[in-house]
C-alpha cells in the first residue's frame, strides 16, 4: 500500500513557488557570505545587462581590479589585496547579483504562463504579481545599499540600507511561503481575527523586528565586540548605551545599544512564545507547531551566543542566518494556522 506521501503530487504553481521560496532562502544565505567575507563593494558598477557575464581575460580584470581600488574600503582594509584576491570577493557579489538574476527570471516567467494559461484565479493574480514586484524593488534596494559603500569615504554600505534589504528579502519570503501554503491547500478558508491571532501577530512582528536588528549587528559589526555573555563586558546594560545625542540615535547607530538591543529581544521573544503556548491550548495545529517553534527558538539563541562567543566566525554566522530564515518560516506558519478555520 503506498504511503500518502507518495500518493501525493504538487501542482505545476505549488513547485514553482517552492522552488522560488528556496532560491530566495538560498539569497539571502549568499548575501550575508558576501557580507561577512567583506566582498560586497568589489563590483563597484551597476550594470543589470553587461553584469550578467564576469570578466573574462586578464585586462578586463586588472580594470574591474584597479575601479576597487579608488573607492575608500580598498584602502582601508584590503590594500595589500593582489588580483588573485580580489578575484575571489568578486566572486562572491557576483554570484550574489547572478542569484538575483535568476530568482527574477525564475519567478516572473512561469507567472506570465501561468496567468495566461489560466493556472492562477483571476482574483488571485494582485497576490502572485505584488511578490514580482517585491522581487523587483529589491534589486534596486540592493544597488541602493551597495552604492551607500561607495560614497562619502565610507569603508562600509549603510546598516539603515542593510536592514531595508535584509527586512525586504525576509517579506519576499514569508508571502512565497504564504502563497505556497495556501497553493498546497488549496486555499482554505480564513477565520475571524481571536486573541490568538492577535498575540501570533505580536510575536511574528517581533521575530521580524529582531531579524533586523540582526541586520544592525551586522552593519555595524557589532558582532566582533564584547565578546561575552551573559553580560557584556560584565556589565548588563553596557557602558555608553545612551551616549548618542539625539537618543535615537543610539537604537541604530550605537554598537552597545544594538547589540544589547538584540541580545534584550530574544529574552522577551521567548517569553512571550511561552506566553502564547498557554493560551494556545484550543488549537492543537498552533500548539504543536509552537513546540517546534520553541526548540528551533533555543537553537537560534544558542547559535548566537556562539557567534558573540567566538567572534562572528564565519561558517558559524551563516548557520545563525540560516538557522533565522527556518525560525522566520516556523513563525509565519504559526500566524497563519491560527487564521484558519
Amino acid at each position: 500500500m503506498k504511503s500518502k506521501f507518495l500518493k501525493y503530487k504538487a501542482d505545476k504553481v505549488e513547485l514553482w513557488l517552492f522552488v522560488s521560496m528556496l532560491l530566495v532562502a538560498a539569497m539571502i544565505i549568499l548575501g550575508g557570505a558576501t557580507r561577512l567575507t567583506n566582498s560586497g563593494l568589489s563590483i563597484t558598477e551597476w550594470a543589470p545587462i553587461k553584469g550578467i557575464l564576469p570578466p573574462l581575460n586578464n585586462q578586463s580584470w586588472v580594470s574591474e581590479f584597479e575601479k576597487y581600488k579608488l573607492i575608500p574600503e580598498f584602502l582601508a582594509e584590503h590594500s595589500d589585496m593582489d588580483l588573485s584576491g580580489f578575484k575571489t570577493i568578486y566572486f562572491w557579489e557576483w554570484s550574489h547579483r547572478q542569484l538575483g538574476r535568476i530568482i527574477g527570471l525564475v519567478y516572473a516567467i512561469p507567472l506570465i504562463i501561468f496567468i495566461i494559461s489560466k493556472k492562477i484565479q483571476k482574483e488571485k493574480i494582485f497576490n502572485f504579481v505584488g511578490v514580482l514586484l517585491l522581487i523587483c524593488m529589491q534589486g534596486i534596494i540592493g544597488w541602493w545599499m551597495v552604492s551607500s559603500g561607495l560614497e562619502n569615504d565610507r569603508i562600509d554600505v549603510s546598516q539603515y540600507r542593510l536592514a531595508t534589504h535584509l527586512g525586504v528579502a525576509f517579506i519576499i519570503l514569508a508571502c512565497l511561503f504564504w502563497l505556497w501554503k495556501n497553493q498546497k491547500e488549496r486555499w482554505p478558508e480564513i477565520s475571524k481575527k481571536n486573541s490568538l491571532t492577535r498575540y501570533t501577530k505580536i510575536l511574528t512582528l517581533l521575530v521580524y523586528l529582531q531579524i533586523i536588528l540582526g541586520a544592525f549587528v551586522a552593519g555595524l559589526k557589532a558582532g566582533r565586540t564584547y565578546n561575552t555573555w551573559p553580560l557584556m563586558d560584565g556589565d548588563f546594560v553596557p557602558r555608553g548605551y545612551m551616549r548618542l545625542d539625539p537618543y535615537w540615535k543610539n537604537i541604530f547607530e550605537n554598537i552597545s545599544a544594538v547589540q544589547f538591543n538584540h541580545r534584550t529581544l530574544a529574552y522577551i521573544i521567548v517569553l512571550l512564545t511561552i506566553w502564547v503556548f498557554i493560551i494556545s491550548k484550543n488549537n492543537k495545529k498552533v500548539r504543536r507547531a509552537l513546540i517546534g517553534f520553541k526548540l528551533l527558538l533555543l537553537v537560534q539563541v544558542s547559535l548566537g551566543v556562539f557567534v558573540i562567543l567566538t567572534v562572528d566566525v564565519l561558517w558559524l554566522a551563516l548557520v545563525h542566518q540560516f538557522s533565522a530564515i527556518i525560525l522566520w518560516l516556523s513563525i509565519v506558519n504559526i500566524t497563519r494556522l491560527a487564521r484558519i478555520k
